[in-house]
């Protein structure tokens, strides 16, 4: 990989991915990620480590997801409210019948449209199978959105919906992480900050699960997001 994406920073890169992988990882705020750097000897701006989170979050989740196992086909669908710029939004997020994430979508809507683009999104990830079956909250628009797709031959005509409610618990469990990290996040200012910085987290998550085939361990975490950001040891 090449190392042009920390072209021009005053940071080594080594140090920025660290503020970077810990603000996704941890329920962390800026400024307490400012006071852990600080004891380190460093001296940061909390505006700094965000504009590092907005612009990398992206590039990793996009690196990660090549390197992601693939998920099965029982899908387990479901959304769960952001606060964004003091309004609320949804993020929709599925994952399989083992608790692998399938994939999420931030949507300033709740309703059959915005359903349809997770289910897009979720169904040209590589690392995804057409599912077999897909596990909803009973919610309308999302009921509608599906026998849509499957009239359009988005999603195949063998796809089953089930509403079944606790077969949804492992998605409720689940939202649990992200949303212990967004708490203390109070929030974001603006709808796209709010999009870089979810895949930022939904792709640390990932990584917790086990889903990255080459990450054993903490180190190895460290030495894989390095790798795939182009940071030479």
């Amino acid at each position: 990989m090449s190392q042009n994406v920390f072209k021009w920073k005053h940071f080594e890169s080594d140090i920025i991915m660290v503020c970077v992988r810990w603000y996704l990882k941890y329920p962390l705020s800026y400024r307490m990620l400012v006071e852990m750097i600080e004891e380190r000897g460093l001296n940061l701006a909390h505006t700094t480590i965000m504009r590092w989170v907005h612009q990398y979050s992206p590039i990793i989740s996009d690196r990660v997801r090549k390197h992601l196992r693939p998920t099965n086909d029982s899908w387990r669908m479901d959304e769960t409210y952001l606060k964004i710029k003091g309004k609320n939004a949804y993020l929709y997020r599925a994952v399989d019948s083992a608790g692998n994430t399938i994939d999420f979508f931030v949507s300033e809507h709740r309703d059959k449209d915005a359903a349809k683009k997770f289910f897009k999104k979720a169904l040209k990830a590589i690392h995804n199978q057409h599912p077999r079956v897909i596990t909803t909250d009973k919610y309308a628009a999302t009921e509608i959105a599906i026998h849509e797709m499957i009239y359009s031959g988005t999603l195949s005509v063998g796809t089953t919906l089930r509403k079944v409610q606790y077969l949804n618990n492992i998605i409720e469990q689940d939202h649990r992480f992200i949303k212990r990290k967004v708490k203390l996040k109070l929030g974001f200012g603006n709808f796209e900050t709010a999009e870089k910085t979810i895949c930022g987290i939904e792709t640390m998550h990932m990584i917790r699960k086990g889903q990255v085939e080459e990450i054993q361990r903490v180190l190895s975490e460290v030495e894989f997001i390095n790798k795939i950001m182009g940071i030479v040891a």
